[in-house]
């Protein structure tokens, strides 16, 4: 059954409210109202306390790795290591648009505006060796993190003022101006092991086996092929609230191979127990399998409510060949999506026609009114047409041909100083019209080559470049490419981490994910009203605002997304019946999953 968009309404509408301040120690705090669970809670909604503790799973990723650090810009890490090895001093409630409760800290207290926060740590929090958790490991961490780490951690550290110890076990940091969202940021900041760097460069990757305080330990590896994670049965947070019903698998596997098609396949022979399919033609048609039919392998279609977030053709506007809006927006109209998504989808998935389709944040097609005009207004000598005036994106009609997509691509083109001489579009120092798509999966290929092949009918060339996950990280990370394909998934309470997605330091900083290139001082504006918002419907209408910002900005071509996830997997994993608003989404698989013969 899926979460009809008012459910999701309501669920944001009770946590974000007129925000009371905080005066004493609490157990929780969500970005706006008050958490929703009392301080006496048995066990988060969406998991089962009395799951059973046991059995494996092994998951099929794309790719390998060479390093065991996932916080740095240098080497490949696993991502599990941050998920199963490492904690932070709040934990999320993904049945909430943000809420933390306590984890390595037993209570949270911030000022009446926020301007600090005090976290206290529980006395039994220790890492996996015993050795207990103190104030000092969880500052060497921040700073280390700042001054080291990858760049959306020194963001939210430049607003730190200064922090002092308080007592034993607590510390207050104090901010150097108004941001709503600070203390839930350095609450769900990696508390790490100084000791695991001792004579040793934290920016520099390896494969030292670090030592965290999380539910589990790092077992058998062997880089670019597998890593598992194994249960600590020590583990110092295995009885509280928090974690009741969650971390019940003793073995979680990680299986590295070359592409999506060879982990299906493996799959399929019993080696990987999950696959989270993204296509719904080939969940109709390809999962008719023998351990499908005889019960061994389940499909499961898990809704959700969160926002469906943007995934596209990402045009890089540091190259000049993109930096007109009419050029992008011509790009725009002639990519077919109705056909595209038709041949490869089966027609079954939404286009995505907002950064926060699916949710009350996405923006309102049409003028911009009230509140929402109201923040936008200051920049309108900056802001591009449509961001006041309403802005859609080019529609199809599933023909493939897509005359009427051409023909105001032709005439777009013809604006920005482009004409077809002898069937190449130039400009007027007759240079072509080419660039070049940078992919790194045989599925996004044939994409592109759909997309390339209408390109062709303009004149234009667009190369297909296909490489390994390690070169194309690469490359993304130093913003070396004409155009990708990249996803952004969003949340129903977005903060600090739209700078690292559309702030100006992304220009030229390696390794933010501003991966169009995007330069513009309202869309900060924006951000900056979504931190310091008192109420839901300054936030929603500062959320609103960015929303128009991006969309008219033109930098990506959507794509559709899937309203609900389609998972397949072994018939002895087993998840609880409710899911939470976020779905299958980071906190659900494995974390509340549990194995049954």
């Amino acid at each position: 059954m899926r979460l009809a968009a008012g459910l999701v309404a309501l669920a944001l509408g009770a946590l974000i409210g007129t925000g009371a301040a905080r005066a004493e120690p609490a157990h929780g705090i969500a970005m706006y109202g008050d958490p929703a669970l009392p301080p006496d809670f048995v066990s988060l909604p969406h998991a089962n306390p009395d799951a059973p503790k046991g059995g494996r799973i092994v998951f099929g990723e794309r790719g390998g790795f060479d390093s065991l650090n996932p916080y740095i810009l240098k080497g490949r890490a696993p991502w599990g290591v941050q998920t199963h090895v490492f904690e932070t001093l709040m934990g999320r409630s993904w049945d909430e648009p943000f809420t933390l409760y306590g984890l390595l800290a037993e209570s949270i207290e911030t000022g009446p505006d926020r301007e600090w926060v005090e976290f206290h740590l529980r006395p039994e929090a220790a890492f996996s060796d015993g050795t207990p958790l103190t104030v000092d490991d969880v500052i060497w961490s921040f700073e280390t993190l700042a001054e080291h780490g990858l760049p959306r951690y020194r963001n939210a550290w430049d607003k730190v003022a200064r922090w002092e110890k308080v007592g034993a076990r607590g510390i207050r940091f104090h901010f150097t101006e108004r941001d709503n969202e600070l203390p839930l940021i350095l609450g769900l900041r990696p508390v790490l092991n100084p000791r695991d760097w001792e004579g040793r460069d934290f920016a520099e990757s390896g494969l030292e086996v670090p030592i965290g305080t999380g539910p589990y330990t790092i077992g058998a590896f062997e880089p670019g092929r597998y890593i598992e994670f194994q249960r600590n049965p020590d583990y110092w947070g295995r009885d509280l609230p928090f974690n009741r019903g969650m971390h019940n698998l003793d073995t979680i596997r990680y299986e590295y191979f070359a592409d999506g098609d060879v982990i299906f396949e493996a799959f399929r022979a019993g080696t990987v127990s999950t696959q989270r399919e993204t296509n719904p033609a080939r969940w109709a048609t390809e999962y008719d399998f023998p351990a499908v039919r005889d019960g061994r392998i389940v499909k499961s279609e898990i809704p959700h409510g969160r926002p469906s977030g943007m995934e596209g053709f990402v045009f890089n506007t540091r190259k000049p060949i993109f930096a007109d809006w009419r050029v992008r927006e011509a790009l725009i109209a002639a990519f077919n999506f109705d056909f595209v998504n038709q041949t490869v989808n089966g027609g079954a998935w939404p286009r995505r026609t907002s950064y926060f389709s699916n949710s009350i944040l996405a923006m309102d097609p049409g003028p911009a009114e009230g509140e929402v005009r109201a923040l936008l207004e200051p920049f309108a000598d900056q802001l591009l047409p449509g961001t006041l005036e309403g802005y859609s994106l080019p529609e199809s009609n599933g023909d493939q041909r897509n005359r009427a997509g051409l023909r105001q691509a032709t005439a777009l083109l013809e604006e920005a100083g482009w004409t077809i001489r002898d069937g190449v579009l130039k400009d007027a120092a007759g240079q072509p019209f080419a660039f070049t798509i940078t992919v790194t999966s045989s599925e996004h290929e044939s994409i592109a080559n759909l997309y390339a092949d209408a390109l062709k009918r303009l004149g234009i060339e667009a190369r297909i470049q296909l490489l390994d996950s390690a070169q194309y990280n690469e490359r993304r990370n130093t913003y070396d490419y004409d155009m990708i394909i990249n996803a952004w998934g969003l949340s129903l309470s977005p903060g600090n981490e739209q700078y690292l997605y559309w702030g100006a330091d992304g220009v030229e900083t390696p390794g933010t994910r501003n991966y169009m290139g995007m330069n513009s001082p309202a869309a900060e504006a924006m951000i900056d009203a979504m931190l310091t918002a008192g109420d839901q419907e300054s936030f929603v209408a500062a959320v609103k605002a960015l929303d128009r910002i991006l969309m008219a900005g033109r930098y990506v071509v959507p794509f559709w997304f899937a309203d609900a996830s389609l998972l397949a997997h072994d018939a002895r994993l087993k998840y609880p019946e409710r899911t939470p608003v976020y779905g299958d989404w980071i906190g659900f698989l494995p974390e509340v999953w549990w194995y049954e013969e």
